[in-house]
């Protein structure tokens, strides 16, 4: 019998129950009354119990129906959602979002996006996996996910479109009690060599051609970027950091800037990839829109006392260049 019930029955029914009254919901309804009630024995028909006790001047919700009343509310939330995205894949909004981004992209410029996104398409599902290294183009590799933010190690993939989206500048620092922090003037590789390097380790093969930057002799090696700052602090050694993670930290004495006699201060290129023949949709093509003017301010804004931001590129051309592959081998991460 339940396949007879339908979502008009349900939709009088809910009127019914919030208007207190068979002719309120009909106005509500742009019904009849009579049709409202219809629908209403006919619900109670094919439910097998009474929603409403009928003796008053006025219908009152049973036992039975007010437990049938937040079932059918889920109900009939449930089939609007459902409705809603229909209408959001036939309007080219990808049934999911599935994003990939490297850790050390700014984090408070994604969530701004990302809650710009959910309200602009608040029925669309977000998958979201932050890693770094080789991670983010292996979630896309894997079809696990559909965009992904990180810097390209397989430059000229034939398999992947790709597009510039930011540059991160990385400094060098250490804590303010290690000693490094002590050394006057700039600091030389062999003032580096014999100090602890905290480096990145790849949970996948596609950085392993990247062995330049290791400076130090002895390397102690992380998983992810937040762990490592953990260690960082706490004067286990030095690296590379993303200037927006550490700005804070060198402002308050925690760490300190290292000014390299060789080669001083380099950036991330960062861009937005997903596998060719897989274009994103209407919400991930809006999402990378808004991404793209939170940087362009972030850049504006800068950080003066760390570094100066590099300048927007427009393309992939600006890393395949000699000069920015060469400027990234040499800085260690």
């Amino acid at each position: 019998m339940l396949d007879a019930l339908t979502l008009d029955q349900l939709r009088a029914f809910i009127a019914v129950a919030e208007e207190g009254s068979f002719s309120a919901a009909g106005r509500r309804l742009g019904r009849v009354q009579s049709a409202v009630s219809q629908s209403v024995q006919t619900l109670e028909s094919v439910l097998g119990t009474k929603l409403f006790d009928r003796q008053g001047r006025t219908p009152k919700l049973t036992e039975a129906g007010r437990v049938m009343l937040r079932d059918s509310r889920h109900l009939i939330a449930g089939a609007d959602t459902l409705r809603a995205r229909a209408d959001s894949i036939a309007s080219d909004v990808e049934p999911e979002l599935s994003l990939a981004v490297d850790a050390m992209f700014p984090n408070k410029i994604l969530m701004a996006s990302l809650k710009a996104l959910s309200e602009t398409f608040p029925c669309l599902p977000v998958s979201l996996f932050t890693e770094g290294l080789g991670a983010p183009e292996q979630r896309l590799r894997d079809g696990v996910a559909r965009l992904a933010i990180y810097c390209l190690f397989t430059t000229g993939a034939q398999d992947l479109e790709s597009e510039y989206l930011t540059s991160i500048p990385l400094v060098p620092v250490v804590a303010a009690h290690h000693p490094l922090a002590a050394v006057e003037g700039p600091v030389t590789r062999d003032d580096l060599e014999p100090e602890v390097q905290l480096v990145l380790t790849d949970r996948t093969s596609l950085s392993s051609a990247m062995r330049g930057g290791i400076i130090s002799h002895r390397l102690w090696r992380f998983a992810d970027l937040h762990t490592r700052m953990e260690y960082l602090l706490a004067g286990f050694g030095w690296c590379n950091m993303p200037a927006h993670l550490v700005e804070e930290h060198i402002a308050g004495g925690r760490l300190k800037r290292l000014h390299l006699k060789e080669q001083d201060g380099a950036s991330f290129p960062v861009h937005v990839v997903h596998v060719r023949g897989t274009t994103p949709g209407r919400a991930g093509r809006w999402l990378v829109a808004d991404l793209r003017k939170r940087l362009t301010r972030w850049r504006d804004i800068g950080r003066p006392i760390l570094v100066r931001y590099p300048k927007p590129e427009t393309s992939l051309t600006a890393l395949q260049s000699t000069e920015v592959q060469d400027r990234w081998r040499q800085r260690p991460r």
